[in-house]
Protein backbone atom coordinates (compact mmCIF):
# COMPACT_ATOMS: atom_id res chain seq x y z
CA UNK A 1 0.00 0.00 0.00
CA UNK A 2 1.52 3.76 -0.84
CA UNK A 3 1.95 5.80 1.90
CA UNK A 4 0.05 8.26 1.12
CA UNK A 5 -3.05 5.34 1.26
CA UNK A 6 -1.71 3.93 4.42
CA UNK A 7 -2.10 7.61 5.96
CA UNK A 8 -5.37 8.02 5.10
CA UNK A 9 -6.52 4.79 6.41
CA UNK A 10 -4.55 5.20 9.21
CA UNK A 11 -6.85 8.52 9.93
CA UNK A 12 -10.13 7.10 8.61
CA UNK A 13 -9.43 4.45 11.79
CA UNK A 14 -8.42 7.61 14.04
CA UNK A 15 -11.37 9.38 13.32
CA UNK A 16 -13.53 7.14 15.12
CA UNK A 17 -11.24 5.92 17.84
CA UNK A 18 -10.99 9.84 18.53
CA UNK A 19 -15.01 9.85 17.91
CA UNK A 20 -15.36 6.95 20.55
CA UNK A 21 -12.99 8.53 23.12
CA UNK A 22 -15.19 11.95 23.26
CA UNK A 23 -18.25 10.44 23.19
CA UNK A 24 -16.97 7.92 26.33
CA UNK A 25 -16.10 11.28 28.05
CA UNK A 26 -18.89 12.80 27.50
CA UNK A 27 -20.61 10.48 29.32
CA UNK A 28 -19.33 12.04 32.49
CA UNK A 29 -21.60 14.83 32.19
CA UNK A 30 -24.49 12.26 32.20
CA UNK A 31 -26.46 14.55 29.93
CA UNK A 32 -28.65 13.02 26.60
CA UNK A 33 -28.02 16.40 24.70
CA UNK A 34 -24.13 16.43 25.28
CA UNK A 35 -23.49 12.90 24.05
CA UNK A 36 -26.07 12.83 21.63
CA UNK A 37 -24.65 16.24 20.46
CA UNK A 38 -20.96 15.31 20.49
CA UNK A 39 -22.02 11.49 19.10
CA UNK A 40 -23.87 13.38 15.88
CA UNK A 41 -21.66 15.85 15.43
CA UNK A 42 -18.77 13.30 15.43
CA UNK A 43 -20.92 10.97 12.66
CA UNK A 44 -21.64 14.35 10.38
CA UNK A 45 -18.44 15.29 9.75
CA UNK A 46 -16.70 11.74 9.45
CA UNK A 47 -19.25 11.08 6.95
CA UNK A 48 -18.33 14.23 4.97
CA UNK A 49 -14.79 14.08 5.50
CA UNK A 50 -14.98 10.63 3.29
CA UNK A 51 -17.49 12.05 0.79
CA UNK A 52 -14.59 14.96 0.25
CA UNK A 53 -12.35 12.33 -0.15
CA UNK A 54 -13.93 10.02 -2.33
CA UNK A 55 -15.16 13.06 -4.20
CA UNK A 56 -11.17 14.58 -4.70
CA UNK A 57 -10.00 11.25 -5.71
CA UNK A 58 -12.25 10.99 -8.82
CA UNK A 59 -11.38 14.46 -9.56
CA UNK A 60 -7.92 14.37 -9.14
CA UNK A 61 -7.81 10.34 -11.35
CA UNK A 62 -10.08 11.93 -14.28
CA UNK A 63 -9.39 15.98 -14.36
CA UNK A 64 -11.89 16.35 -16.83
CA UNK A 65 -14.55 19.29 -17.32
CA UNK A 66 -17.56 17.41 -16.56
CA UNK A 67 -15.65 15.65 -13.40
CA UNK A 68 -15.02 19.69 -11.60
CA UNK A 69 -18.86 20.31 -12.39
CA UNK A 70 -19.76 17.02 -10.44
CA UNK A 71 -17.45 17.84 -7.54
CA UNK A 72 -18.53 21.63 -7.10
CA UNK A 73 -22.21 19.93 -7.53
CA UNK A 74 -21.67 17.16 -4.85
CA UNK A 75 -19.91 19.51 -2.64
CA UNK A 76 -22.66 22.24 -2.61
CA UNK A 77 -25.22 18.96 -1.92
CA UNK A 78 -22.72 18.02 1.05
CA UNK A 79 -22.65 21.41 2.28
CA UNK A 80 -26.12 21.65 2.09
CA UNK A 81 -27.12 18.02 4.25
CA UNK A 82 -24.35 19.55 6.62
CA UNK A 83 -26.06 22.72 7.28
CA UNK A 84 -29.55 21.52 7.21
CA UNK A 85 -28.45 18.24 9.54
CA UNK A 86 -26.70 20.78 11.98
CA UNK A 87 -29.50 23.10 12.11
CA UNK A 88 -32.12 19.91 12.41
CA UNK A 89 -30.01 18.86 15.44
CA UNK A 90 -30.14 22.49 17.37
CA UNK A 91 -33.35 23.08 16.40
CA UNK A 92 -35.26 19.80 16.75
CA UNK A 93 -32.90 17.27 18.52
CA UNK A 94 -32.17 19.42 21.45
CA UNK A 95 -28.46 19.01 21.27
CA UNK A 96 -25.84 20.68 23.46
CA UNK A 97 -24.28 23.15 20.76
CA UNK A 98 -20.92 23.57 22.59
CA UNK A 99 -21.13 19.33 22.45
CA UNK A 100 -21.87 19.62 18.36
CA UNK A 101 -19.22 21.53 18.11
CA UNK A 102 -16.82 18.88 20.21
CA UNK A 103 -18.30 16.34 17.58
CA UNK A 104 -17.43 18.86 14.96
CA UNK A 105 -13.96 18.82 15.74
CA UNK A 106 -13.13 15.45 15.41
CA UNK A 107 -11.15 15.64 12.10
CA UNK A 108 -9.38 19.04 12.75
CA UNK A 109 -7.89 16.51 16.13
CA UNK A 110 -7.19 14.62 13.87
CA UNK A 111 -5.53 16.20 11.89
CA UNK A 112 -3.65 18.22 14.57
CA UNK A 113 -2.56 14.60 15.80
CA UNK A 114 -1.41 13.22 12.43
CA UNK A 115 0.88 16.88 12.22
CA UNK A 116 2.24 16.12 15.13
CA UNK A 117 3.24 12.39 15.09
CA UNK A 118 4.40 12.92 11.55
CA UNK A 119 6.65 15.65 12.69
CA UNK A 120 7.97 13.79 15.35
Amino acid sequence: MPQTEQLLAEMAVRNWIILIALVLLSLFWQSYSITFGVLSGGVLVIINYRGLGRSLSKVLGDPQPAMEKGFKRNYLFRLLFIASSIYILLVRGEVHPLALVVGLSVVVINIIITTVKRLY
